[in-house]
């Protein structure tokens, strides 16, 4: 499957074919398959969403093409160089903002950023500048002669970004970028990563397990379930794809989930019936007429109802309807994976 984004018709900033990763398991643990034949393309000036868990898939991906990794097999090529063969020129290229600080907490966040610019090769004048102009652009300059390890989280974050920024690159990689943010201090990042896409035309890889952030950010979409893309195209076109609206309803226990999939499956207009821990998801061309009947066989069957809902088609119903789960349910599996292999 590929990933074709082009709003500014600027061409293909990132192109990836086929590629895979395979990480040793450490201490007799199996080996993980990260990447099982990634394909992406996307258009410059353009922000993709890599959305999915945690072990999806998603920072590996970044990693390859920040040339922090090298894949096993597949290509890709990043502002028109191939990641392994000239990985010099995709370092000048791109930006890159990792899940983890790279920010000196001992140093001022003046100093963070111009010793960044100096080793993009810009001289101290203009590192200087530039360091003053990220400052202001970010709302940080009262703090800039301030140590970073006294600044807030959120003013942490907007500091790695800012870095990721000094040499103006082609590309931007933000790797889970408002992890641990609060309200505020992500809506100032997402109004930052709008802005960079839509007045200074950067080309800008996001990768997040937030439906919200997916849906506002994005111009395009790919959900990454186990290593691969399950499928892609813009917020409003995966949603729309999903006719009907979605019904929800939570149960007591999760031994009464299989007599309420069988009780919902009997009633007329209700379709897609999938058990979701406690929760029976399903789907019906006019929620709100199907509801009460659905609630009606549900008490026929003696199962007890804690909460319903009913909802317009979200990311989790696309994501649910393409990989057979919701995200919540499987960031629980991917944190029930790592808890084993601890």
């Amino acid at each position: 499957m590929s990933v074709t984004t082009d709003r500014s018709g600027g061409g293909v900033a990132i192109d990836v074919a086929g590629l895979t990763k395979t990480y040793r398991g450490s201490r007799g643990a199996p080996a993980v398959r990260a990447l099982d034949g990634l394909d992406l393309r996307v258009g410059a000036g353009t922000v993709l969403g890599l959305l999915g868990p945690n072990g999806a898939g998603k920072s590996t991906t970044v990693r390859v093409l920040a040339t922090l990794t090298r894949p096993d097999s597949g290509t890709a090529v990043v502002a028109g160089h191939d990641v392994s063969r000239e990985p010099a020129a995709v370092r000048r290229a791109i930006g890159y903002v990792a899940q983890r600080p790279v920010t000196d907490p001992m140093g001022t966040g003046r100093e963070n950023l111009v010793l960044a610019a100096r080793l993009q090769g810009l001289g101290a004048r203009a590192a200087a500048a530039r360091a003053d102009e990220l400052l202001e652009r970010f709302g940080v300059a009262d703090a800039a002669h301030r140590l970073v390890r006294t600044w807030s989280g959120g003013m942490a974050r907007k500091l790695d970004v800012a870095m990721g920024l000094v040499h103006r690159p082609q590309v931007l990689f933000l790797d889970e970028p408002t992890t641990g943010l609060d309200p505020d201090s992500r809506a100032a990042l997402w109004a930052e990563i709008a802005r960079l896409a839509s007045v200074e035309r950067m080309t800008v890889l996001l990768t997040t397990h937030y439906l919200d952030e997916a849906d506002r950010l994005a111009d395009r979409v790919v959900i990454v379930d186990r290593g691969r893309s399950v499928v892609t195209g813009t917020p409003d076109e995966l949603k729309d794809a999903l006719h009907g609206d979605g019904l929800t309803v939570e149960v007591a226990d999760e031994a009464a989930l299989a007599r309420a999939v069988e009780a919902a499956r009997r009633v007329p207009g209700v379709v897609e019936v999938r058990p979701d821990g406690r929760v029976l998801r399903a789907r019906a061309a006019s929620g709100a007429g199907t509801l009460p009947a659905l609630l009606a066989a549900l008490d026929a069957a003696a199962v007890e109802v804690r909460t319903a809902g009913l909802s317009r088609p979200s990311l989790d119903d696309v994501y649910l309807r393409h990989t057979g789960r919701s995200l919540d349910a499987a960031e629980s599996d991917a944190a029930r994976a790592a808890g084993v292999a601890a």
